[in-house]
């Protein structure tokens, strides 16, 4: 039987060899190093990364994200070493300054903060919101109001003293666990919580259905596994595309659920589903999520741009003598995939390490999905 010691070793050795050949670095070196990473795991059970091989394994991590379909820009990942970081009140303002710097004013910047990774002798850091910046949900007498993803998480807040405005779109405060105290709380400041009010360049009165979404995506919960140590704490963000907000958050039936009120704001006939409302009502949608982004200078990428840069990735990634893994049925858009050559294409949806994997939720009975880590 093989013991966690043997195990780790065996996953280090294949992402120090690797890492060390990517990064120019000799084979010797590559053993050389090897051989204190076994000492110092054979001393004390785990090991720590330089952060030469911390900042190359985060972003072979994102290379290796089969799920995402904006990898071209994976070796551009800004990583950010917080491993030296305790306290939940620290970890809270190390998260802020991360919300700022990769906001960068619009002119979003792939970023990842890292913390003390998970070790034998000491409870793991753990941020308990799906991404550090999403909207609140609450189940009132009429309905959902706000973000049905959030019913969970927003009702943990409340319980845990938070007070909140009841709109469609609160803010929800950072949970954080951190030192083996209870989670706590940290309202983000809202200054730093960059939003877009979205509007249409055609359509009248698209901007009275009071529709906004935030700027960055950064995931929070995903654990990142590098060679053999795994950091519960590594909040990582991309730039959005387009078709997240506009044909998945805004569209889905069990989200906002906002085509019958775009369809009746167009004039369209709902009568039955051969009119193609459903359709007609998603483009235009999505089209003012776009309008609206880069009317206010953040970045945003449509799917068929996306698409583009994806081969791109696949033609270098073959080049490199790489083998491409992905996701067919993620990396495919959600509107018009057909459209794009990802859709008439085939991938290998096998796990390569480092990667980001889902962590079981805090505040739920069940594991987390996680979804596309970059875009």
């Amino acid at each position: 039987m093989q013991t966690e010691n043997t195990v780790l070793l065996q996953e280090a050795e294949h992402f120090i060899y690797k890492c060390y050949q990517e990064l120019g670095l000799s084979r010797e070196e590559a053993g050389a190093r090897f051989l204190d990473v076994k000492r110092e795991v054979e001393l004390t059970g785990t090991y720590e990364h330089t952060f030469a091989e911390l900042e190359h394994g985060a972003r072979m991590a994102w290379r290796n994200s089969n799920r995402c379909i904006g990898r071209l820009f994976w070796d551009k990942l800004r990583v950010r070493d917080e491993r030296h970081i305790s306290g939940a009140t620290n970890i809270a303002e190390s998260l802020f300054r991360h919300i700022e710097t990769a906001t960068n004013g619009g002119k979003i910047i792939p970023t990842l903060t890292v913390y003390r990774p998970s070790r034998p002798d000491q409870p793991d850091i753990r941020i308990w919101n799906h991404q550090l910046i999403r909207y609140a949900g609450y189940e009132t007498e009429h309905g959902i109001v706000g973000d049905p993803a959030s019913l969970q998480l927003t009702k943990l807040c409340q319980r845990l003293g938070w007070e909140s405005r009841g709109t469609d779109f609160d803010v929800l405060p950072l949970v954080i666990e951190a030192d083996g105290q209870i989670p706590t709380l940290f309202p983000i400041p809202e200054e730093i919580a960059k939003q877009v009010d979205i509007d249409h360049p055609d359509i009248e009165g698209f901007a009275a259905l009071g529709l906004r979404w935030y700027a960055v995506p950064i995931i929070a919960d995903m654990m990142l596994s590098i060679g053999g140590i795994r950091y519960t704490a590594a909040p990582f963000n991309g730039w959005y595309m387009g078709t997240e907000i506009g044909a998945r958050n805004f569209a889905d039936t069990f989200r906002y659920n906002k085509l019958p009120a775009v369809a009746e704001l167009m004039g369209l006939d709902r009568s039955s589903e051969t009119t193609l409302w459903k359709d007609r009502a998603l483009i235009e949608l999505n089209a003012a999520v776009l309008h609206s982004f880069r009317r206010e200078g953040v970045s945003i990428v449509d799917h068929h741009t996306a698409a583009a840069q994806f081969k791109l990735f696949e033609e270098r990634e073959r080049k490199a003598g790489r083998e491409l893994t992905g996701d067919w049925t993620w990396l495919i858009p959600p509107l018009s995939p057909a459209a794009t050559h990802i859709f008439h294409s085939s991938y290998e949806n096998r796990v390569v390490k480092p990667n980001f994997f889902a962590q079981e939720k805090k505040y739920a009975s069940r594991p987390g999905t996680g979804g596309c880590p970059f875009h």
